[in-house]
């Protein structure tokens, strides 16, 4: 099922269209309309020249007319089809860099044209939950290496991809207890009990004690059996061969890949928690490993971010938002050379009350099967206007209240919201995955004091300075981390799928954005405090997440954009 401009059946269409986005919004290529009478706009991307049907959306974002991308053949001085191998050769970056950025993309198209194969949802829309974070197989709508997933072959793909829904059970090790840092909510053989249910506790259990094992010496560790296979005859194979870790083999519930390919839910019983195993693989930007220092300091963080949303009285009236908390973290080899390789987290699972329905952010800005967005059965029932006036309401207003009043940010976007409605009306939110992506800034925090003691969890943290780890002494520095997540990266698939489907344009939906947040701020007492994050500045700084794979330079990690929310732009619309 595609995104608003996909064509069918043409992966490495979208894969070059949203290469060339990604290098027109980050500065990359330049784009120049003078002499163009065609329709076209004529691109300069490194030594190379290209041209496509385009526009500027909200925060500058390209809107590339699908299938419009022609490169200039420099023999020939004609115009060609857009063709991946010859745009990345002109690319004006190191060669290094431009073959692993061509791999990625081409393994991204392989495993797109996978999904033909092992997809078999024809309707998500009648999906629970679990079902549907497993079966939202269109990844990232803006970084080209959406579904690189390097490291997984196909055959990977077919038994540990999301998008086949295919079972698996986890490997189980038992590690000696001085290599393992452990934040369990109780004592580890409690823990295991709660978490495995009697028998597969007890079947691991057993399995420890015949190889002269028990809970005091070694802990247990769950590890993915893809990881399992790469690490066994590699970093693992010492630690195997002089008894630091002990294989125990598979166990437990059987377990599916969400969306999100690290994180799994359990397929028997999809109420209990879900796990985040590392695996080597790299997707988009990153390698799906564990971030070392946030798997134990992530149940303090979950635990005080709850406490600070049950305090506030608005949080459950006003702004209804609840917080899926990672309230268990084991880590291995702390800085030796599996840890962030090795290791597991734990996270409650979503729950939905009776009459309600819960969906991933990211299925609102998705097309169905028959053509119709997603979200087209809620519009029918309840109109446009009303309905994405509330949706914007349940989805914006929390993550800004949490902000503005408290000092926090998070990285809300489509993968870390769960949108819960009855009836097709949002209801309230839920947000998930905050080890690695909370920010605040302590001079701003109403209860300093309710603070975990970071240095007390790991030494890593003392003396760290400003914007190393969680915390930022610049208030701005939340704002952009809120924009650049919700506004930039998400709510823009949005109101483009809005715009495409139902004709309302991207200018009136970010104006209702901005009419929201106007609101809000008439409503805050503190007008100093909520100057500190003022939404309508002219531009805005935002992430360069293609950049960040084709250079070394840090300086370029960043660009600024014009802001749909600012009175320049307002005032300069029709």
């Amino acid at each position: 099922m595609p995104l608003p401009l996909d064509l069918p059946a043409q992966p490495e269409e979208r894969v070059l269209r949203q290469l060339v986005s990604a290098l027109l919004f980050e500065g990359i290529a330049l784009s120049d309309s003078r002499g163009a009478n065609d329709g076209t706009t004529n691109l300069q991307i490194g030594a190379g020249e290209a041209r496509a049907a385009l526009r500027r959306g909200p925060f500058g974002r390209p809107r590339l007319t699908p299938g419009s991308i022609e490169l200039r053949c420099p023999e020939t001085r004609g115009w060609t089809l857009g063709d991946l191998n010859r745009l990345i050769d002109v690319l004006p970056a190191p060669e290094a860099s431009r073959k692993t950025l061509l791999d990625e993309l081409k393994s991204t198209i392989r495993f797109l044209d996978q999904d033909g194969i092992v997809t078999t949802v024809s309707d998500r829309r009648a999906l629970s939950f679990d079902r549907l974070d497993c079966a939202l197989a269109e990844a990232h709508p803006y970084h080209p290496c959406f579904k690189s997933r390097t490291g997984f072959s196909l055959d990977d793909n077919a038994l540990f991809g999301p998008e086949a829904g295919r079972a698996f059970r986890l490997h189980w090790l038992a590690v000696e207890r001085q290599h393992v840092r452990e934040a369990l909510p109780c004592d580890s053989d409690q823990f295991w009990q709660d978490e495995l249910g009697e028998g597969h506790a007890a079947r691991v259990l057993s399995r420890m004690k015949r190889k002269g094992l028990s809970h005091e010496s070694h802990a247990l560790v769950p590890i993915h059996p893809w990881q399992w296979r790469h690490l066994k005859d590699g970093l693992l194979a010492d630690w195997i061969a002089d008894g630091r870790v002990t294989s125990l083999g598979e166990n437990g519930d059987p377990y599916r890949a969400t969306q999100s390919i690290r994180t799994l839910v359990n397929h028997a019983d999809p109420t209990r928690a879900h796990v985040k195993l590392p695996l080597d693989i790299v997707n988009t930007s990153s390698m799906r490993g564990l971030e070392p220092h946030s798997i134990v300091t992530a149940p303090h963080l979950s635990h005080w971010l709850a406490g600070l949303i049950e305090g506030d009285e608005d949080f459950n009236s006003r702004y209804p938002v609840e917080v899926l908390q990672e309230y268990a973290g084991i880590r291995v080899d702390a800085h030796g050379a599996l840890d962030g390789k090795l290791g597991v987290m734990l996270r409650e699972s979503p729950k939905i009350r009776p009459g309600e329905q819960a969906v991933p952010f990211n299925a609102l800005m998705m097309l169905e099967a028959d053509g119709q967005p997603f979200i087209a059965p809620w519009i029918a029932q309840h109109g446009l206007r009303p309905w994405l006036q509330r949706m914007l309401e349940v989805a914006i207003l929390p993550v800004w209240h949490l902000m503005v009043h408290h000092g926090v940010a998070l990285e809300a976007h489509g993968q870390n919201m769960i949108l819960v409605l009855r009836n097709g009306w949002p209801e309230r939110l839920i947000l998930r995955d905050f080890h690695e992506s909370v920010e605040f800034c302590p001079a701003l925090l109403r209860r300093p004091q309710d603070l975990p003691n970071f240095v007390a969890i790991d030494p890593v943290y003392e003396g760290a300075p400003s914007d190393a780890y969680y915390w930022t002494d610049h208030a701005n520095e939340l704002r952009e981390l809120v924009m650049d997540c919700l506004f930039i990266y998400c709510l823009t698939e949005v109101s483009l799928l809005i715009e495409t489907a139902y004709g309302l344009t991207e200018h009136a939906f970010w104006s209702m954005v901005s009419e929201l947040l106007d609101g809000y701020g008439e409503q805050y007492a503190d007008e100093a405090r909520l100057s500190l994050f003022a939404h309508d500045q002219p531009e805005i700084s935002t992430e360069s997440l293609l950049s960040r794979k084709l250079f070394r330079d840090r300086s370029l990690y960043r660009h600024r954009v014009p802001n749909p929310l600012g009175p320049r732009e307002r005032s300069d619309q029709p």
